[in-house]
C-alpha cells in the first residue's frame, strides 16, 4: 500500500492532475470511479490507484475483477487517493489512460457523416457534454480549434461520462483547412449564428452535415463563421438571446438524427401498410 505523498508514482499523478502539457508529452489523461472503470478499454489502462474498499467492492464483481487483474492495480490510503484525486469526494479508485488519437480521414471518410465543429469553447463541463450528447445523436466526429479546451481535462473527460472513448475527435491547426476539406467532401456546413435569417429545422440534413459552434461569450469569429455555407439559429422566446454552446449543439445534432431516423423509418412503415 502507498501511503507517502513522497512516492515519486504519486507525485507524478498529482502533476498530470495539474498540467495540460505534462498530460500531453506523456500522453495520458486521468479520470476517477467505477463507471469510468467499466467504460475505459483495458489495453488502454496504464495505472489503477484503488482505496482497500474501493478494491474489496471491485472483487465482489466478476467482471470488474478480471478486467482488474488484466490492468494491474495498486492499493493506496484514502489520505494519499484525496491527494491525488481531482474530486472532493474521491470515489476510491482513480486511473491513468492512453490519450486514443485520430486521423482527420478518420472522422471524415464515413458515409454521411455528422460533425461538430467547435471554435474556441473554454468550458470543460460544455466539451464534455457535446462528446457525450453527440453520442447519443449519432455525431461520426467532433473537430477542435486549437485553443478549444484541453479534451483531457479531468472535468471534461468526467462529463463524457465514457463518451471520449467512442466519439472520434481531433484538433485542428486551421479551421478554414478543414472546411475547405469538407467542401471538397460535398459535406454541407452550418455555421450557428445570430444573424441566422432561417431556423435550423428549415434544412434537410440527410446528406453530410457539419455543425460550426463558438465560444461560449463571444461566438463563432467572423472569419469562421464566413466559411460556413449557410448561418443558421435557434428560435428564441422571451428576451433570451442565445444559448449555452452545449445546448445549442445538442438541439443541432439531434434534429439531423430526428430527420435520419424518420428516413429509416418510413421503409418499416410502408411495408406495414
Amino acid at each position: 500500500m502507498i501511503t507517502s505523498s513522497s512516492n515519486n508514482r504519486v507525485k507524478q499523478v498529482v502533476q498530470w492532475q495539474r498540467s495540460s502539457r505534462e498530460r500531453q508529452e506523456a500522453g495520458v489523461f486521468l479520470t476517477e470511479g467505477f463507471k469510468m472503470f467499466e467504460e475505459v478499454p483495458a489495453g488502454s489502462v496504464k495505472e489503477v490507484y484503488l482505496s482497500q474498499d474501493a478494491y474489496s467492492k471491485l472483487c465482489t464483481v466478476t467482471a470488474l475483477r478480471e478486467k482488474l487483474e488484466c490492468t494491474g492495480w495498486e492499493i493506496v490510503s484514502d489520505e494519499i487517493l484525496r491527494k491525488m484525486s481531482d474530486t472532493q469526494t474521491p470515489q476510491g479508485i482513480l486511473l491513468v489512460a492512453g490519450q486514443p488519437h485520430y486521423t482527420p480521414e478518420q472522422l471524415l471518410d464515413v458515409p454521411c457523416p455528422l460533425l461538430v465543429i467547435l471554435e474556441n469553447i473554454q468550458d470543460p463541463g460544455n466539451l464534455g457534454t457535446i462528446i457525450r450528447t453527440g453520442e447519443g445523436a449519432g455525431v461520426t466526429g467532433v473537430i477542435m480549434s486549437k485553443q478549444t479546451v484541453d479534451l483531457f481535462n479531468p472535468k471534461t473527460i468526467r462529463a463524457t461520462m465514457g463518451s471520449v472513448f467512442r466519439v472520434p475527435f481531433f484538433y485542428a491547426e486551421s479551421l478554414a483547412e478543414v472546411m475547405k476539406k469538407l467542401h471538397g467532401k460535398g459535406i454541407h456546413t452550418y455555421a450557428a449564428h445570430l444573424e441566422g435569417k432561417e431556423y435550423y429545422d428549415g434544412y434537410s440534413y440527410l446528406e453530410g452535415t457539419a455543425f460550426l459552434i463558438g465560444n461560449e461569450g463571444n461566438g463563432l469569429s467572423r472569419e469562421t463563421a464566413e466559411l460556413a455555407e449557410r448561418y443558421v439559429k435557434i428560435p428564441m422566446e422571451g428576451r433570451v438571446e442565445s444559448l449555452n454552446a452545449a445546448v445549442s449543439a445538442s438541439i443541432l445534432m439531434y434534429e439531423v438524427y430526428r430527420q435520419r431516423r424518420l428516413m429509416r423509418e418510413i421503409p418499416k412503415r410502408t411495408c406495414s401498410l
